[in-house]
């Protein structure tokens, strides 16, 4: 686990901290999602080099260290947090971020981020964060753990009953900073070709650990890197990658992506069936399928683009094989989005499973007496991983689990680890529809 201070260098001046405290509110109040939050407002102020990377830091961290922030805050208040107003709340964080887990000198931290207080709330600000101490976490409870690594209590239960000997790295992981990944189209270059122009340009990069077509970029996306715009590569974490190809999807083949938005795995499957094969790409959300749409012009695959709810699809059947990425808590690309850490509550994880089996259930008619169903979701609670997979299977028998690859070899059901695969938390399950049964039509 990182116990260790951020390494960012402080800056100087009040715009990357009102920056970042814009986004914080953003995400922490607005339920808006960081990575397409913060990125916006550095824009909108401005920043660049080093002034961005700071404040890049302070927003990442602050809503990545929440819940050991507002411990800690807590401690230091004589008011609840709850009944702290919302400006003063953010500040206090970003605040209590810098002094407990950057090198920004206590001083600077304290004074720079009470001059972005008003009048109303500088006192109040200035007060509580000079008496900001770290909250102590001893012991191996859900609660202590949840403390050290910033994952939700009911989480790390979860995690426990899965992982009991791993339960505190998993988290650990689960909370700290992914690498760049990105996904070469194939329909365009190879990894090689991609490789030696990305190098070229000064950008390091490395093979993928386990699939051919992935390259990964120490750090955060670097900023200019060749061959984006030109539809080269797609980001894509190489849990999402492995996804994609255990549809199998081959030449020729007809290929249904249910839930598709934003469209990565979509276009990995339109490359692999070629121009002889077709793939459909569906979402509920108009604007997800416009997404879908411009990644599928960007990196220069064919597809059909269909706004429809998978539980009730609008499409007829003779797939030979459906992919189901469904709707899930996305704990496992917390990673990438830090407030997934904190944001779903355990009461959600009902609801979601009812969705996802309700998906699967939807696209089941559409795949053809033989052909292949993949359910995949960036999660690992089990109601919306082994027991969604135990209820598909109930709802419709005419399925049965088969092995598809993974990370691990062939099996019916991996689950991928970032503290073992070094990727975001995944699992998927491969199907097979039996053929012959009585009642095997197509929609």
């Amino acid at each position: 686990m990182d116990t260790g201070r951020s390494r960012a260098r402080p800056s100087a001046g009040r715009r990357p901290r009102a920056a970042a405290l814009a986004a914080i509110r953003r995400v922490v109040e607005g339920s808006a999602y960081s990575n397409l939050v913060v990125p916006a407002e550095l824009d909108r102020a401005g920043l660049s080099g080093r002034d961005r990377a700071f404040a890049s830091d302070l927003a990442y961290g602050t809503i990545r260290r929440l819940i050991p922030i507002d411990a800690a805050l807590g401690l230091a208040s004589n008011r609840s947090l709850d009944d702290v107003d919302p400006e003063a709340l953010a500040l206090l964080r970003l605040g209590a971020y810098q002094l407990l887990f950057s090198r920004v000198p206590a001083h600077a931290a304290v004074s720079e981020t009470v001059a972005l207080a008003g009048p109303r709330h500088r006192g109040f600000v200035n007060a509580v964060l000079r008496h900001v101490r770290p909250a102590s976490s001893p012991g191996d409870t859900d609660a202590a753990i949840s403390l050290r690594t910033g994952l939700a209590e009911w989480a790390v239960a979860e995690l426990r009953r899965l992982l009991p000997s791993q339960v505190e790295s998993a988290a650990a992981a689960l909370a700290s900073p992914a690498h760049a990944t990105l996904r070469v189209n194939t329909c365009r270059t190879d990894r090689d070709s991609l490789r030696t122009e990305i190098e070229r340009r000064g950008h390091p990069v490395e093979a993928g650990r386990f699939h051919p077509d992935v390259l990964r970029a120490p750090g955060a996306m670097p900023a200019g890197i060749p061959g984006y715009r030109e539809g080269l590569f797609g980001v894509q974490d190489e849990a999402s990658v492995l996804v994609g190809a255990a549809v199998q999807a081959g030449p020729g083949e007809r290929i249904l992506d249910a839930c598709a938005g934003p469209g990565g795995k979509a276009a990995h499957l339109a490359c692999q069936v070629s121009s002889g094969g077709l793939v459909v790409a569906a979402d509920v959300h108009l604007r997800r399928a416009g997404l879908v749409r411009s990644t599928a012009v960007r990196l220069g695959v064919g597809m059909r683009i269909v706004v429809q709810d998978a539980r009730r699809p609008a499409l007829r059947g003779g797939f030979d094989a459906i992919l189901v990425d469904a709707p899930c808590s996305g704990l496992g690309a917390a990673r990438r989005r830090p407030e997934l850490l904190w944001r779903q509550s355990k009461t959600d994880l009902a609801r979601l499973a009812r969705l996802q089996v309700a998906i699967l259930a939807g696209a089941a008619p559409l795949v053809r007496p033989g052909g292949r169903l993949v359910y995949s979701v960036c999660t690992f609670p089990r109601a919306e991983t082994d027991a969604a997979v135990r209820a598909f299977v109930n709802r419709c028998p005419e399925f049965e689990l088969a092995g598809v690859p993974g990370a691990d070899g062939m099996a019916p059901v991996h689950r991928l680890w970032p503290h073992r695969h070094d990727t975001d938390a995944m699992f998927y399950a491969g199907f097979v529809r039996r053929s012959g049964r009585t009642g095997d039509t197509d929609r």
